[in-house]
């Protein structure tokens, strides 16, 4: 059942400290809502930017309630947030996205026995919870593979590739940490992902089609709208339809797709809450993906997207800033968003991103490509999510 609509003046709460948190916050201003924000760290610029922070980790159950109590509802702003703290918050408060989806795909044998009950594409798999496992495993997954924990958001060093036989013996230390999963390696020629909005009432609106360029696991470059088959996306905008339509959600979702050379269409991941990817939106879109799962919480309208213009997203770390410098000077066509994170923050895998439009999107990536920065984009360097 829908829930009511929230109206200005209303406080909505953000909870997490991604560069989402700091946005959502601030569009929700514009939109006439007060702010209330949740984090570990009092220097988070999303909770500088609330109208009322509140310092808590995930697993404080008095600060969670304080925190809940102040919102007429609550909306979390990345899919790292802890389910346990959406659940706890649902107690006190409404969660229109809710926390089940976010359950099932932090979990990776979750989020597979979800994929396999609707019946789509993935890659291989077998779980794995000792040595000898991954040798009963690899005649049916093959070489090369991937070993991965089930909980995601662990640290990327806690993947291993298989590329041979004696890969295996180099993982006896790793699977003693817990439970895996072995999945197989899928040789895709390119990357994609539908985005949609789900609203109170179950129906989904469709974002324009979005390609992904990942090295080392970090996402580097987004071109959108993607130049994709219309054959291909049609097949991967049904499954996202089936997706959507069996996910107790409210608000943005993003399906992730390897697309092979052969057309076969392999789903990658699902993200119940808004991914980086979707920087782009607010430059070739009529409207931006926080706006769109703000009005999904609050039970208003969703914007019908419109492309305006085509274009490139390329990804920055602190390393690229002096060769970010020269282009500073010369690209008039350039746009900038810095998240300017504290220093207690530090490192982070990003630190800002750049766009940048043109005739096509593949135009565009080649303006980025062009300078060297991003070198090494390359669909191969990324499978493991």
């Amino acid at each position: 059942m829908a829930e009511k609509v929230i109206f200005p003046n209303s406080t909505i709460g953000v909870i997490g400290s991604s560069p989402n948190g700091i946005a959502l916050v601030r569009k929700a201003k514009q939109m006439g809502f007060k702010t209330a924000a949740y984090g570990s760290n009092a220097e988070s610029p999303t909770l500088r930017e609330a109208d009322l922070p509140i310092v808590g980790r995930g697993n404080d159950q008095l600060q969670l309630q304080r925190f809940a109590e102040r919102c007429d509802l609550v909306v979390y702003e990345s899919e790292q947030v802890s389910s346990e703290s959406i659940k706890y918050i649902q107690k006190f408060t409404s969660v229109p996205q809710g926390s089940e989806a976010l359950e099932l795909m932090q979990d990776r044998l979750l989020e597979r026995a979800f994929f396999e009950q609707l019946n789509v594409n993935i890659a291989p798999y077998a779980t794995i919870v000792s040595l000898d496992d991954i040798y009963q495993a690899i005649s049916s997954i093959g070489f090369p593979c991937v070993l991965k924990p089930i909980q995601k958001g662990l640290m990327r060093t806690s993947q291993f590739v298989l590329r041979k036989q004696s890969d295996i013996a180099k993982c006896a230390e790793l699977v003693e940490q817990g439970t895996f999963i072995l999945e197989s390696w899928i040789p895709y020629q390119q990357e994609i992902s539908v985005v949609l909005v789900r609203d109170q009432n179950g129906t989904l609106t469709y974002m324009a089609p979005l390609e992904t360029y990942y090295k080392e696991h970090r996402l580097i470059q987004v071109v959108g709208p993607a130049e994709v088959d219309k054959p291909i996306w049609d097949e991967a905008k049904n499954i996202a339809t089936l997706i959507g339509d069996n996910l107790n959600y409210v608000g943005v979702i993003e399906v992730g797709f390897f697309v092979t050379q052969a057309g076969a269409i392999y789903v990658k991941r699902i993200v119940p809450a808004i991914h980086e990817a979707g920087d782009i939106y607010q430059y070739i879109s009529n409207v931006s993906l926080e706006e769109e799962q703000l009005r999904a919480a609050a039970n208003m309208p969703i914007v019908l997207p419109k492309v305006v213009q085509k274009g490139a997203i390329g990804f920055l770390q602190e390393k690229d800033f002096n060769a970010i410098k020269t282009q500073w000077i010369l690209k008039e066509n350039w746009f900038y968003n810095f998240f300017r994170y504290p220093a207690s923050m530090l490192p982070q895998s990003t630190s800002g991103f750049v766009f940048t439009a043109g005739q096509t999107g593949s135009e565009a990536k080649e303006q980025l490509d062009s300078t060297g920065i991003w070198d090494g984009a390359r669909l191969e360097e990324d499978k493991n999510e």
